[in-house]
């Protein structure tokens, strides 16, 4: 038997919404329909995005200080930063993250030196603040971002994610529509998009070593 050779399956969003229903016993029979299902798929990534990190969504991204400039908007798409660092001279030193009330209990924040921590505000445009304020124009910051997922604006469009969450996302929609359209098997089908979602974010983890080394200071022998 002959191997295809081919790895290229994807499937566009009308496919996932066709599949979706599949699944809950319907078939996509009018315009409302695809409408009901993209606006399921669109609020099911921003789901998404509050269960955790999706690796393939991580950017990294930069951003030329200004002397005595503390603050950045940073770009609507940015759901938090994950990492920062402060690269002088070809060299990286990384900045701290504090918490909002940290940040507020900083006596002068017109203190000028080399940043050392940061504080994100994430409004709808997210604010990154920087201590202490940059005291020069040549320093750049590199961080880590998570961003947001494209959204399922067309019918013909694909999806911003790797092959191994499509399952995840099939069901996921599945039991979405469930809700409005199938509620009869809404148990089935929640379970089945919590199983695929598990399989995906475990798959999706970080591999970086982690060493355990035990502290002997209070080790004594009898």
């Amino acid at each position: 038997m002959a191997l295809s050779d081919s790895k290229d399956f994807e499937l566009d969003v009308a496919e996932y919404i066709e599949e979706a229903f599949e699944r809950c016993g319907l078939e996509v029979r009018t315009g409302y329909d695809l409408r009901t299902a993209k606006r399921s798929l669109n609020l099911m990534l921003a789901e998404w995005a509050n269960r955790g990190l999706n690796q393939w969504t991580i950017k990294q991204r930069s951003l030329a200080l200004v002397q005595a400039d503390g603050e950045y908007p940073l770009s609507t798409d940015i759901i938090d930063v994950l990492s920062v660092v402060l690269r002088r001279n070809n060299t990286d030193y990384a900045l701290s993250r504090v918490s909002r009330d940290t940040f507020i209990s900083i006596p002068n924040k017109t203190t000028q030196g080399r940043p050392s921590q940061f504080f994100l505000d994430r409004q709808n445009t997210p604010n990154l603040k920087i201590w202490p304020v940059p005291e020069n124009d040549t320093d750049v910051i590199i961080y880590d971002a998570l961003t947001r997922m494209d959204d399922a604006d067309s019918q013909v469009n694909t999806m911003d994610m790797p092959f191994r969450f499509y399952p995840c996302l099939a069901a996921g929609l599945a039991y979405y529509i469930s809700m409005k359209r199938a509620p009869d098997r809404i148990q089935l089908l929640k379970a089945v998009y919590e199983e695929e979602f598990e399989r995906a974010m475990t798959e999706d983890r970080d591999r970086s070593s982690f060493n355990v080394v035990p502290m002997y200071q209070y080790f004594r022998t009898s």
